[in-house]
């Protein structure tokens, strides 16, 4: 394989930053009456905006700095919440659950209940009557009696449980898979927060024994948050420290191809070079670790490693095998809690980081593969996110919540893929929403999609009127809801399944991902007032499908066209 091994710097790279931003809400909103008055950031974009840390952290729980998810707050006049720990899946097993939650900045809350204080999204839960002082940390649990046995020295206040899940009756659960949980209070300040097991996210909090503690940054991305350094977490307590990472990304990966190998590639945004002999790389679909036989990233550059001879197992050489179905890729390095990860979307592209301007990174299937360089635009498919009413204005009873996609293909495409082994329609991811069999949109045509609590208190007929949606709109109702903070939203292909004979509840579907966005409503820059979309009555609105919706340039905003 003719690559070169070793790849210099030399290249346009953004240095690794902690942006100091959040997807907690801020003071600084125009008038509902003048949604048009500009923001103070429209002239450029913001460095402070949606990002989080890319690489490594710069600044860790260690050195003593408090970390928030309303880290950018400067209207002290209003209370900004924080969630700073997050146990989404226990260790052995355990159905433990909880959520820390404390006040960022702004005045203590004299009633949790007056102030309308609640947890929302993946969890419902009514706070009662007690007051909330800032700099305390409060948990909500799912399970009061357990999370007593767990942490008998707990001495907080504690939560419990949350409201039960409509569908089973049961004490609601976080999926292991992630979601967002919302903190909701009257007026300003309400913050939105990820989670998920899958890369970039931390491993090891992902029924490992660790908890998710939140770092800094954007909430909503992976790279805001780390493993926590002590075993099952420490509720209650701030200022939690994290297990670290280096300065070394898995960069990019190729599947293998008919007659050519995989490859992989290192990259390095520190300022020293690293030595990852005897690194550990795995591969989660093939259940397989493979040891780096030797190499150093330089500073600043790249290493690219050829999977017919750079690995080995137990000593002997082994081919690395990565199979277009996509899946999680892991390198680990000397230290535990110190690893990189990529989310390989079903694809024969190769797959990687892309860099954005706002400091943050996305990951996904790449138009073209870039060894040894720079990676630039995502692939996006046919299907993309055309449009996204993710903040109503709340005064306009008739002004809800929409999520619209496109077709800007020629050839009308069925939403719903039947494979040798079994069917599914494609999702879309942040919502809780899947297509069924009789799903179509149209060439050139539009799926507009509704929250589930319309399809009744409305219904399907008032809605097509209300928006003068044309027959061949399909309109479709979901279960979850849009944050009004940010969240990523993903448009998925189904394209393969792999089936456990022991346990059908382990079948596994791989996807194809058509489009994604992490929109934020801390989007600045472009000369786009981005803070219209936030809550009156104007919604976000694609005009750039030439690469993945993460960047807040490929959008504007306008006033709601649902289906047009």
């Amino acid at each position: 394989m003719d690559i070169k091994k070793i790849l210099l710097a030399g290249s346009a790279v953004t240095a690794m930053v902690l942006a100091t931003s959040c997807s907690s809400s801020s003071s600084s909103e125009p008038e509902p009456d003048n949604p048009d008055t500009p923001t103070s950031s429209e002239e450029g974009a913001d460095p402070n905006s949606s990002g989080g840390a890319t690489g490594s952290s710069s600044s860790n729980g260690e050195n003593g700095n408090k970390n928030t998810s309303s880290s950018s707050v400067v209207d002290e006049s209003v209370t900004q919440m924080a969630i700073t720990e997050i146990m989404y899946n226990a260790p052995e097993g355990s159905e433990l659950e909880w959520i820390e939650v404390t006040i960022a900045s702004g005045p203590d809350i004299p009633s949790m209940l007056a102030s309308g204080m609640r947890l929302d999204g993946a969890i419902s839960y009514d706070f009662p009557n007690d007051p909330l002082k800032k700099g305390e940390y409060i948990v909500v649990t799912n399970n009061m009696d357990l999370f007593k046995q767990e942490y008998p020295d707990y001495a907080g206040r504690l939560y419990g449980p949350w409201a039960n899940d409509p569908a089973t009756g049961a004490v609601a659960k976080l999926s292991n898979e992630g979601d967002v949980i919302d903190v909701k209070v009257m007026g300003e300040g309400d913050v939105s927060c990820s989670y998920s097991m899958e890369p970039p996210w931390p491993s090891l909090a992902n029924g490992k024994g660790r908890t998710l503690v939140y770092k800094g940054g954007n909430a909503a991305q992976a790279t805001s948050w780390g493993a926590s350094k002590i075993l099952k977490g420490n509720p209650g307590v701030g200022n939690d420290e994290w297990l670290t990472t280096s300065n070394i990304r898995l960069n990019e990966i190729m599947p293998n191809q008919t007659g050519k190998a995989s490859w992989v590639e290192l990259y390095n945004a520190g300022s020293a070079e690293v030595d990852v002999t005897g690194w550990t790389f795995e591969s989660k679909v093939r259940k397989e670790k493979l040891t780096i036989k030797a190499g150093t990233v330089p500073a600043g550059g790249y290493l690219v490693l050829d999977g017919a001879t750079d690995f080995d197992s137990a000593g002997v050489t082994k081919e690395l095998i990565v199979s277009p179905i996509g899946g999680s890729y892991y390198l680990y390095g000397e230290t535990e809690g110190d690893e990189s990860s990529l989310l390989l979307p079903s694809s024969e592209l190769s797959s990687g980081v892309v860099d954005l301007s706002d400091g943050s990174t996305a990951q996904g299937a790449l138009k073209e593969a870039t060894p040894g360089t720079p990676n630039t635009a995502l692939y996006i498919g046919p299907v993309v996110i055309n449009e996204i009413h993710y903040h109503p204005n709340e005064e306009d009873l008739n002004d809800v919540e929409f999520l619209e996609l496109k077709n800007t293909s020629s050839e009308a495409i069925t939403m719903y893929q039947s494979l040798s082994n079994g069917s599914r329609g494609w999702k879309v991811e942040g919502i809780n929403f899947e297509f069924a069999a009789t799903d179509i949109i149209p060439a050139g045509g539009f799926a507009v999609l509704f929250p589930e609590s319309l399809s009744t208190a409305v219904g399907e007929t008032k809605l097509r009127n209300r928006y003068q949606l044309a027959a061949d709109v399909l309109v479709k109702f979901y279960k979850g809801k849009l944050s009004n903070r940010g969240e990523t939203i993903a448009v998925k292909k189904p394209y393969s399944l792999i089936k456990d004979a022991s346990n059908p509840l382990n079948d596994q579907w791989f996807y194809d991902w058509s489009d994604a966005s992490l929109y934020s409503d801390n989007w600045r820059g472009a000369g786009v007032d981005y803070k219209r979309a936030d809550g009156f009555g104007f919604s976000l609105q694609r005009k750039d499908v030439t690469t993945m919706g993460y960047e807040a340039s490929a959008w504007t905003v306008g006033e709601p066209t649902p289906g047009k």
